[in-house]
């Protein structure tokens, strides 16, 4: 039986997000969340009763995500003055996306599909193109780099 569509983004809501701000960052995250629920409410009539649903959701926010990306890259930011210096944050939300912003892309999306999106590891590989393994091995590289590099894990590993 399929849900009605406003439960679908209650409950996987989080997930998608939580996807959407690995790939692409606080900033343009809502943007993507935003077109992902959007584009799934036009598909949802016609997706299968026995669906994965958080999957298939997964699917539709890292396409949305890549979108993103490519459209800011064709377009200029207008910006009425430049700053002398960059500002840098100091929230633990901005430390942890340097952290993943530093990985390789296929290890930060591998993380980002597998660990915050709940996909296994198969569908990490049918997204990013490669084997199970090949996924596995990324998010593993990913997570063990994290563990390495972003504070929280390294204060815990000095404890």
């Amino acid at each position: 039986m399929k849900h009605p569509f406003e439960r679908v983004v209650t409950d996987h809501g989080a997930t998608v997000l939580r996807v959407c701000r690995a790939v692409l960052g606080p900033v343009d995250a809502d943007d993507a969340w935003s077109e992902t629920f959007l584009a799934a409410l036009r598909a949802y009539p016609d997706l299968p009763a026995d669906a994965n649903v958080e999957a298939w959701l997964v699917t539709i926010a890292h396409r949305k995500s890549v979108d993103v990306v490519r459209r800011a890259a064709r377009h200029a930011v207008p910006v009425a003055d430049l700053p002398d210096r960059a500002v840098v944050g100091v929230s633990r939300d901005l430390d942890l996306w340097a952290a993943l912003a530093a990985l390789p892309d296929k290890q930060r999306r591998s993380v980002a599909y597998h660990h915050l999106g709940g996909l296994p590891y198969e569908e990490v590989a049918a997204l990013l193109g490669g084997t199970a393994a090949a996924a596995r091995r990324a998010s593993a590289d990913g997570v063990a780099a994290l563990r390495r590099t972003y504070p929280r894990f390294a204060d815990e590993g000095r404890a």
